[in-house]
């Protein structure tokens, strides 16, 4: 494996992010939907480098097998989000499908907002027309393991971002 972002890159890029997403919404109380277990890290730096008032949930999405895409989505856990100023927490948008699935899933609830905000974008793999409203790094087409990110559940304690290159 091949260091790709490194720890003090995703701590520096979080601390924007979270400044970014608060002047976007100066007072609301946002509610926070981590979608584990990918974001999991990701999710707990941000929520505290957000000042002011949020909430936290926590959704699943399943989509992967391996280094492969199922090419089907699964949502577990869904809250109640009417009227709700929600923060859609992500690891990666790789072909937009989860993206896409999860945008469905909360609009179906007429939430007061929506945003979407993710670690990684892979836009080369873009399969469906969606995309994140805030970016913490845009990536090449590689598949990437660390801070949250797995191989089969391996590799998630990595605090960086690395190419897997397909040694064990």
């Amino acid at each position: 494996m091949r260091a790709l972002i490194t720890a003090e890159q995703i701590a520096n890029r979080v601390r924007e992010l979270g400044q970014e997403i608060r002047s976007k919404y100066p007072s609301e109380n946002l509610l926070l939907i981590c979608v584990l277990k990918g974001s999991v890290l990701f999710f707990a730096d941000l929520a505290r480098a957000i000042d002011g008032p949020t909430t936290m949930e926590f959704i699943r999405a399943r989509s992967y097998e391996g280094t492969s895409s199922t090419g089907a989505v699964t949502l577990d856990g869904v809250p109640n989000l009417k009227d709700r100023h929600v923060v859609v927490v992500e690891d990666i948008v790789d072909t937009g499908l989860t993206l896409l699935k999860l945008r469905e899933s909360i609009a179906a609830q007429s939430p007061a907002s929506v945003s979407i905000v993710t670690l990684l974008d892979k836009p080369s793999r873009r399969e469906h027309a969606c995309h994140a409203d805030f970016v913490g790094f845009t990536i090449e087409d590689h598949f990437v393991i660390g801070y949250g990110l797995d191989l089969d559940q391996v590799y998630r304690n990595l605090p960086y971002i690395a190419i897997y290159e397909g040694e064990a």
